[in-house]
């Protein structure tokens, strides 16, 4: 890379971390490419990045965003998987590091919050975005659905009253 290429690299990178809700920073040495691109795929599938960076230019990306607390982390051959959704990009790292012991997770950071390796599994955990919309959904139609059940019902009971008075009539 040169200057150039460098400093574009940089400037897109500190893009990202602003604008993404989590990201997650993992060490991946020992990982066979075939392993890699299995990550990326995955990743790619939830609506996550995965993106290999030098150390160096990472942090240098990483000032002044609100992700800034994980310049720490940046030690080894580390990567970076980052979402626009909260809960993808740890959903798939967690997923993945119980798959591949060489995988491992180093911590991460949610807005201005700093993670560690347990808050990033706790995280995992949580329902998706998406997940969360259709609970809130039916929740909303619930009771829309039950009050249209409980304006059928009396018409429904009325009707069977008049129906075993008309039986009764014609016996």
């Amino acid at each position: 890379m040169d200057r150039a290429e460098k400093k574009e690299f940089v400037t897109t990178l500190h893009d990202v971390f602003e604008k993404t809700s989590v990201v997650v920073v993992a060490q991946y040495s020992g990982l066979t490419v075939a392993q890699m691109q299995n990550l990326r795929k995955q990743m790619r599938a939830a609506g996550a990045t995965v993106q290999v960076a030098k150390n160096r230019l990472a942090k240098i990306a990483l000032e002044g965003t609100d992700v800034a607390s994980i310049g720490s982390l940046m030690r080894g051959p580390t990567l970076i998987a980052y979402s626009d959704d909260p809960v993808a990009a740890p959903k798939v790292a967690v997923a993945f590091a119980k798959d591949f012991d060489k995988f491992v997770i180093l911590g991460g950071a949610m807005g201005q919050t700093a993670l560690n390796v347990e808050s990033v599994r706790a995280l995992a955990t949580l329902p998706s975005l998406d997940e969360l919309r259709a609970k809130l959904v039916g929740l909303i139609q619930a009771p829309a659905t039950k009050l249209a059940q409980l304006s059928t019902a009396p018409a429904a009971k009325l009707a069977r009253v008049f129906a075993a008075y008309a039986d009764r009539d014609a016996a």
